[in-house]
């Protein structure tokens, strides 16, 4: 069943030209595949985009002087990514195109908001959210996929909370998270609200990896926690923990997957829609949506997929299946030359 007609809110409407600013070459056939019917172009500089013409950049970026009249599109990275950390450039199996904003930036609205807030969503898309979001539940997928050991709820725990940490640099914070922006403001709060749960910090994976930076005092976690869970999988924790809070992390919409409750500090896509519990309100987000109906904006409407053998794109369904593939056959373990490669981008790129 390959439902290869949904390809994100830009199908029909892709423009003629695009002009790519400063996306780097392992970007580049990424880019051709979200624009098929597009002659795309590469450029460095804004110079080369005409009055009339279309610019494609990566995420948040705001160029200095964009020229009057330029329709910007951004794309970034798809909320179910590879096996492996997108710092450590492995390939993507899917990203987002959005032509009014991004989704982490709760200052505007976005496409995927608009699609959550104005979406008719019928009796088929909602079956099909669900037979997809049930089977990322079931194949037990997340966004990265990395290979770790299960974790363990302690036999005498009482009611678990986990507390996903951040890249405290990363724009979803500077652009979604209004309040609380640190991981030791967002542990040390939940520790204050509920001094008598088990609360398990998870520092994010890329700062594991020494490829981001560590959060202000991330040192200091076990004063507001129980335990800091490193090399644990995600989704085992997804699947013993009680509930989770959150600033803005996608593991928020991950524990909504398995019927966890959630609450949310910062404004995450996810956040607003009557299905979490919102410390800051968004009053566009006037719509109470079913999980299904989020599922179906979120994994089905919004982002495009990439065939894992590099020939264009695919349907939601096949790319969870070729990703499930793609873990079994690595045994999510990433090979032997990607710690040589994390040196490297340390020294290029520099931690961040």
């Amino acid at each position: 069943m390959p439902h290869a007609d949904h390809f994100g809110p830009l199908r029909g409407e892709a423009p003629p030209v695009v002009h790519a600013l400063d996306f780097s070459a392992w970007k580049r056939p990424f880019v051709r595949h979200c624009f098929p019917a597009s002659d795309v172009k590469f450029v460095s500089h804004l110079s080369a985009v005409p009055r009339d013409g279309c610019v494609l950049l990566w995420g948040r970026r705001e160029p200095e002087s964009l020229p009057q009249g330029v329709r910007v599109l951004r794309v970034e990275d798809g909320f179910v990514r590879s096996v492996g950390l997108g710092a450590d450039l492995v390939r993507p199996m899917s990203w987002v195109i959005d032509s009014r904003g991004i989704h982490y930036d709760a200052n505007s609205i976005s496409d995927l908001e608009h699609l959550l807030q104005t979406t008719d969503f019928d009796d088929a898309l909602r079956q099909r959210a669900r037979a997809l979001g049930d089977t990322i539940v079931s194949d037990r997928l997340t966004k990265y996929n990395v290979a770790a050991r299960p974790w363990q709820r302690p036999s005498d725990a009482r009611r678990t909370i986990l507390v996903p940490g951040q890249v405290e640099t990363d724009a979803s914070l500077a652009f979604g998270a209004p309040g609380i922006r640190r991981n030791m403001d967002l542990l040390r709060a939940v520790r204050t609200a509920h001094p008598d749960a088990y609360v398990v910090y998870k520092p994010h994976p890329d700062v594991v990896a020494r490829l981001r930076a560590a959060g202000q005092d991330e040192s200091s976690a076990l004063r507001w926690c129980d335990e800091v869970a490193v090399d644990v999988s995600m989704d085992s924790l997804l699947d013993a923990v009680d509930e989770l809070h959150v600033m803005t992390s996608l593991a928020g919409f991950e524990a909504l997957l398995r019927r966890k409750r959630v609450t949310c500090h910062g404004l995450p896509f996810y956040a607003g829609w009557g299905l979490t519990t919102d410390h800051i309100p968004c009053p566009r987000r006037s719509r109470k949506l079913t999980l299904d109906e989020l599922v179906a904006g979120v994994l089905i409407r919004y982002p495009v997929y990439f065939d894992r053998n590099g020939t264009g794109r695919v349907s939601p369904e096949t790319a969870l299946e070729q990703l499930r593939t793609w873990r079994e056959q690595s045994g999510g373990r990433q090979p032997w030359w990607r710690p040589l490669m994390r040196m490297v981008l340390r020294q290029v790129v520099g931690v961040r």
